[in-house]
Parts: structure tokens; C-alpha cells; sequence
């Protein structure tokens, strides 16, 4: 059951701005990224399902998170048939993201009352979203949608909208200042803050840095 309500986890994506996005294969370095966004101030995290056995990690992964990082809200990602989403939501998932829209993943969320983030690229997408009950749509693949000019052009019409893009974002200063000034909710974030190299080093240090210079930012474009 998860532990954290769809409004939770809605205010906290405003409040934070940010959604590190990632798996591994390994359950123990999930466990170190995810302490080292914690550390960082990261407080939503969103576990791709890739993989074989992903749930079989994302299990440990989020009993482990529940103790060792308690304000942490544990998601999950690239969910996109209703069968799956329930298997999440039976191990504690928080959130779901979609890359795509899917009636039945809704309606099992919203039956649920677990927060609901399916991609879209499209105006008439995000109000399909809306009208199955998405608070925070995604905006997905985000540069190739259209970018933070896009995102714009959607808040002309839809003011109310709120907006998550992913792909396309990177932790420097430059570039979510784009999209924060677009109008966005927030920003997910997968390779600009997990390199391959920081990952196979175990600089756990460079993930908390990166985390916390990004927070900054966002909150000092946001307040």
C-alpha cells in the first residue's frame, strides 16, 4: 500500500521540482543511488521498470527506502498496461509514469488513489490525461516533443496544466532555466545525473552534488 497520497505526492513534485529517474539491475546500487539522492534533498525518485525481474527490485528496493530513507517517494516508471501498474501498486508504489496514455492503467490508479503521470505530446493528449484523472502529465520524450517551447505554447490555452517533462533535461543552470520559465511543475532527470562512468566509480558523492546544485537552482528559479 503506498504510504504517500496522490496529493502528497503532487505537492511535493511543485515543491521540489525535480524526479531522478533510473534503474539498475543491481538491487545495492539502486539502494546507494537512491542515499545519495537523499542526501542530496531528493525527496520522489522514480524506479524504471527495464529489465528482467525489475519489480523483484524495485520490492527490496522501496522495503529498504520505507526504513533507511523515510521521507523518500518511491514511484515507478515505464508502465504502460494496467497489469503492471498493479504489481507495483501491490509492492507500495507512490506514483505511476507512463510514456504513453492507457484507460486501464488509469482507472486502476485512480481506484487506488495512486498518482497517475502518463506521457504526452500533444494538447489533445494532456486533456485526455486530465480528463482521466492525471494531475501531473508528462511530457515525453521532452526535446523531441518540442522542448521548454512547447511546454509554452501548451500554457498559453491550458494555464492549469501541470507539466513534467523528461528527456532533454540536464542539472545545469542554462537549461532548467528553460523550462522552469516555460512553466513547468517540475523536470525528470535520468543520465545527466547517474554518468555511466560516476556509476561504475561508486562516486556516490558526485550523485548527492549534482542533486543538491540542481535543487538549488530550481528552487532559487521557483521562489
Amino acid at each position: 500500500m503506498a504510504r504517500f497520497s496522490r496529493i502528497e505526492v503532487a505537492l511535493k513534485m511543485k515543491e521540489t521540482g525535480m524526479v531522478p529517474v533510473f534503474y539498475h539491475q543491481d538491487v545495492e546500487v539502486c539502494k546507494a543511488v537512491v542515499k545519495a539522492c537523499y542526501d542530496g534533498g531528493v525527496r520522489l525518485f522514480e524506479f524504471t521498470n527495464r529489465g528482467d525481474f525489475a519489480i523483484d527490485v524495485f520490492a527490496e528496493l522501496n522495503k529498504w527506502t520505507i526504513k533507511e530513507c523515510p521521507e523518500m517517494i518511491m514511484g515507478v516508471g515505464s508502465i504502460v498496461d494496467e497489469a503492471t501498474a498493479a504489481m507495483y501498486i501491490a509492492m507500495g508504489t507512490n506514483f505511476v509514469v507512463a510514456p504513453l496514455i492507457d484507460e486501464g492503467t488509469a482507472k486502476v490508479c485512480n481506484k487506488r488513489k495512486i498518482a497517475w503521470s502518463p506521457g504526452c505530446g500533444s494538447v489533445t493528449e494532456i486533456g485526455r490525461a486530465h480528463e482521466l484523472g492525471a494531475e501531473v502529465v508528462k511530457i515525453f520524450p521532452g526535446s523531441q516533443v518540442g522542448g521548454p517551447s512547447f511546454v509554452k505554447a501548451v500554457k498559453g490555452p491550458m494555464p492549469y496544466a501541470s507539466i513534467m517533462p523528461t528527456g532533454g533535461v540536464s542539472p545545469d543552470e542554462e537549461n532548467l532555466k528553460q523550462w522552469f520559465e516555460a512553466g513547468v511543475t517540475c523536470v525528470g532527470m535520468g543520465s545527466q545525473l547517474f554518468p555511466k562512468e560516476v556509476l561504475a566509480e561508486k562516486n556516490y558523492a558526485y550523485i548527492t552534488e549534482k542533486c543538491a546544485g540542481a535543487l538549488k537552482i530550481i528552487s532559487d528559479l521557483t521562489t
